[in-house]
C-alpha cells in the first residue's frame, strides 16, 4: 500500500467518520463542527487529485463561507450549548431509508456504468479553463450551475439572519385603574387597616 493510498483512505474516513457526527450529535455546535471538519476532508480529497482549484473554491465557498455563517448564526441565537431534541422514530427511519436509497442509487449507477481507457489528453484543469468553463453558456459550459451556487450563498445569508433574529418575548401590558376602580382600593385599603391601641404616654414616671 502506497503512501498516496493510505493518504486517500485517511482522507475518506475524516469525511464518511466527520459527515456521520453532523447528523448524529444532538448538540448542535459539535454537528456544525463536524460539519466543517468533513468539508475539510473533501477539500483534501480534490488537493489528493490535484484539482487545486476546485480545492480552494471548496475551502473558501463552504468552510470558509457557509459553514462560518452557522456558526454564527448559533452564537446569535445563544443556544451554543443545548441539546437539540430527540427526533422521533419515523424521521430516523425515514432519513436512514433516504439515505441508503441514495447510497444505493450512487452505487447502481457506478457498477453499470462502463469505464474504458482513453488515450485522449486529460481535460485542462488549470485556472483559467475552469474559468472559461464555468463563463460558458455552451453545452460543455457551467454558466448555470455558477449562478445557482450563487443562489446558494444567498440563501445560506438569508437562513442565518432569520435564524439570528429572536423574537422577543411578549411583555404584559399594564392596565390603568379607573376612577371608580382606584376609589375602591383605596376605601379598601383605608378599612383593612390595623388600628393599633392607643400608647400612653410616660411624663415624670407617671402614666
Amino acid at each position: 500500500m502506497t503512501g498516496s493510498t493510505i493518504i486517500f483512505y485517511l482522507l475518506a474516513g475524516l469525511t464518511l467518520g466527520c459527515g456521520l457526527l453532523a447528523v448524529t450529535s444532538r448538540q448542535i455546535f459539535r454537528s456544525a463542527i463536524a460539519l466543517l471538519f468533513s468539508l475539510i476532508g473533501v477539500a483534501g480529497l480534490y488537493f489528493w487529485m490535484q484539482y487545486e482549484f476546485i480545492a480552494a473554491v471548496q475551502t473558501v465557498v463552504y468552510v470558509g463561507g457557509i459553514v462560518v455563517l452557522i456558526i454564527f448564526s448559533i452564537f446569535l441565537t445563544q443556544q451554543a450549548g443545548d441539546k437539540m431534541p430527540a427526533q422521533k422514530l419515523g424521521r430516523t427511519l425515514f432519513s436512514a431509508l433516504a439515505a441508503f436509497l441514495g447510497f444505493a442509487l450512487t452505487l447502481v449507477q457506478v457498477v453499470q456504468h462502463t469505464f474504458t481507457p482513453t488515450t485522449a489528453p486529460a481535460a485542462d484543469n488549470s485556472v483559467a479553463g475552469i474559468g472559461r468553463l464555468m463563463l460558458s453558456v455552451d453545452e460543455s459550459g457551467y454558466a448555470l450551475p455558477f449562478e445557482v451556487i450563487s443562489m446558494l450563498l444567498l440563501a445560506a445569508m438569508i437562513g442565518c439572519i432569520v435564524i439570528a433574529l429572536r423574537t422577543p418575548a411578549a411583555t404584559p401590558a399594564i392596565v390603568e385603574p379607573s376612577r371608580e376602580e382606584a376609589e375602591t382600593i383605596r376605601f379598601t385599603t383605608i378599612t383593612t387597616e390595623p388600628v393599633l391601641p392607643p400608647v400612653e404616654e410616660e411624663i415624670g414616671g407617671v402614666r
